[in-house]
């Protein structure tokens, strides 16, 4: 999982000042992670 959150540069080094700020990128890019994997899975149903 770790590296999957490395595909976003932001995520690559901690320029964030707040932690609540890199928590909310993380989620951002878990999130972004589920919702290729669910429409990649969709697409491919048809």
């Amino acid at each position: 999982m770790h590296a999957w959150l490395l595909h976003n540069r932001r995520l690559v080094l901690d320029y964030e000042q707040l932690p609540e700020i890199s928590e909310a990128l993380i989620y951002t890019a878990m999130i972004r992670l589920m919702l290729r994997r669910l429409g990649a899975t969709k697409s491919g149903c048809s």
